[in-house]
């Protein structure tokens, strides 16, 4: 797949702009939203390795880095929150707020590293390296119910939404009435598949605190907030949002179905990632999609991820 690595800068209407953040090297899979308004503020890091792009993207923005009040992490993993401790050195002026349980290890990322390092093996160094910690003065908690405000008719209201992760939070946007979402309603494939027109939304199953009914529960409390929009970790915005819930409700069962089968089968998790890649693949088929699409070579880096979260869920139910 070839990969332009140019800056790629989305508005979303509402002072509301997506910074492309290139995570893993592929474009449309991770971003750093910026809302600008009395205090600029950014929803994401992605890793270190996002940083430059968050800098260019400020700097065509028109954005001094110094100037950034507010930085969120909807939950702490690296893909997520890895760069935050580096961004700090550029912007030095800036809070960073994130959920009760996921402070202590921005503070001391050292539990954090050994957890990615299990999921990405030889690979971590290269893609997530530097890491730095923290200064737990530059923390804020941030509990259910919780509002910020961020300009004088703006607040962002923060809502604890397990499932995903333990330490994830949804974040409400009083202007747009959209909410950030992080990982727990999965991933937004809209983008990568706007060459046919496609909606994909699919679960987000990642080690190591995946919960399969808390993820459901989640949802239902976000669709009961009645926001216009959703502002995916992975990627970008949707206004469809019935969409996105009936996809989601209708997906997770799927992945969870397989686990059970692989429990039953005794089989791993690389035998979950290709059952669900088959299986979507087939609804893609149907849906006219070639085999040569782009598509793909994101659900072979998304899924085996995804596969080691059920997988790990399983071992922990049935011990």
């Amino acid at each position: 797949m070839d990969i332009n690595m140019t800056n790629k800068i989305y508005d979303l209407s509402n002072s509301i702009y997506l910074i492309d953040v290139f995570d893993l090297g592929l474009p449309n899979r991770t971003g750093t939203y910026v809302i600008i308004d009395d205090d600029i503020t950014l929803v994401e890091t992605g890793s270190s390795m996002s940083l430059p792009h968050i800098l260019n993207g400020l700097k065509e923005l028109e954005i001094d880095p110094q100037n950034v009040k507010n930085i969120i992490v909807t939950h702490i993993h690296l893909d997520h929150s890895g760069g935050v401790g580096l961004l700090l050195q550029d912007c030095p002026n800036a809070a960073v707020y994130v959920h009760s349980k996921g402070a202590r290890h921005l503070i001391d990322p050292s539990r954090l590293k050994l957890g990615a390092k299990a999921v990405y093996g030889d690979d971590f160094d290269r893609l997530f390296e530097p890491i730095l910690p923290v200064p737990e003065e530059k923390i804020t908690i941030k509990k259910d119910g919780d509002i910020l405000q961020i300009g004088k008719n703006r607040t962002l209201t923060f809502f604890d939404t397990p499932g995903h992760s333990d330490h994830h939070f949804c974040i409400l946007d009083s202007v747009s009435n959209g909410i950030f979402t992080g990982d727990t309603l999965g991933m937004n494939c809209e983008e990568v598949l706007a060459d046919l027109e496609i909606k994909l939304y699919l679960p987000l199953s990642s080690p190591n605190q995946f919960k399969p009914d808390a993820t459901l529960d989640s949802l239902e409390r976000i669709k009961k907030l009645n926001v216009d929009r959703i502002y995916f970790g992975h990627f970008g915005a949707a206004s469809d949002v019935e969409e996105v819930y009936k996809q989601i409700n209708s997906w997770l069962p799927l992945y969870v179905e397989i686990g059970e089968k692989a429990v039953h089968l005794n089989e791993d998790q690389t035998w979950i990632a290709d059952q669900i890649f088959d299986l979507i693949k087939g609804e893609l088929t149907i849906l006219g999609v070639p085999d040569s699409h782009q598509i793909y070579d994101y659900l072979q880096i998304e899924l085996p991820i995804s596969a080691m979260g059920i997988a790990d869920y399983f071992s922990k139910k049935n011990r």
